[in-house]
């Protein structure tokens, strides 16, 4: 992966502390800015994601207190760490740049949204997308067309104002709605990647498909049980 233009002086600066042709003082200074301005590129995320977080909390307080069932079970958010970020850029080829890391990765910030239920899972993705100050940036939906190892969620890429001291910008951040029998099965899946090092045997593979068809039926008849019970209490 080649160095950009604007990445030269850092190099420079690591290449002359290995040499020992740099001064400590003006070594240690910049690295200090170094610092600040990962520091600051990483609170523009953390500050999207709370944005994003705060809008999906109160759709669930509003459904807590309004009615007698809520479709959001679970909400979790994660800020990609350095380490993992690093890891993108090179499988995609990004070069060590900020500027270009903003625009080729979309999914440092992330939420996901556990549901009951298949429609809900639709259901809060209307209700957060016609929200008029977030865009979304892209769908991929792995509900309808689940992946070829059977992983299936709702993914989106939205983006979010964020107002600083000084200034405002546009946030990415990626939301995966999916149901509760889906997450277990994500879950579990990544583990053995991880585990394996994403090289799993065929066996455990064909396991996991077998194991995803489950998942689908169950949330299939949950849906249905769900319908019936509603069915019911109109009629009662």
């Amino acid at each position: 992966m080649s160095e950009p233009a604007t990445s030269a002086p850092r190099v420079d600066l690591l290449r002359g502390l290995i040499e020992g042709t740099t001064d400590p003082a003006e070594a240690e200074q910049s690295l200090r800015e170094i610092q600040a301005e990962l520091a600051a590129f990483r609170l523009e995320y953390s500050c999207g994601m709370e944005e994003v977080a705060t809008k999906i909390n109160i759709l669930r307080q509003e459904f807590e207190q309004t009615q007698d069932f809520g479709p959001i079970e679970h909400v979790k958010t994660r800020l990609k760490s350095m380490d993992s970020l690093v890891d993108k850029m090179r499988r995609i080829d990004c070069p060590p740049d900020l500027d270009a890391v903003r625009e080729r990765i979309r999914d440092i910030a992330g939420i996901r949204v556990t549901c009951a239920f298949v429609e809900d899972t639709y259901r809060v993705a209307e209700m957060l997308t016609r929200q008029p100050d977030l865009t979304v940036l892209e769908t991929k939906d792995y509900i309808a067309t689940p992946k070829a190892n059977g992983y299936q969620s709702l993914h989106l890429i939205v983006e979010v104002p964020v107002f600083l001291s000084d200034r405002s910008i546009n946030v990415p951040v990626e939301l995966q709605i999916r149901t509760i029998a889906m997450d277990f099965w994500a879950s579990v899946e990544h583990r053995i990647y991880y585990k394996y090092d994403g090289a799993v045997p065929d066996d455990l593979q064909q396991a996991l498909l077998t194991v995803a068809s489950t998942a689908s039926d169950l949330d299939g008849q949950m849906g249905r049980l769900r319908d019936e019970i509603q069915s019911l209490a109109t009629s009662e």
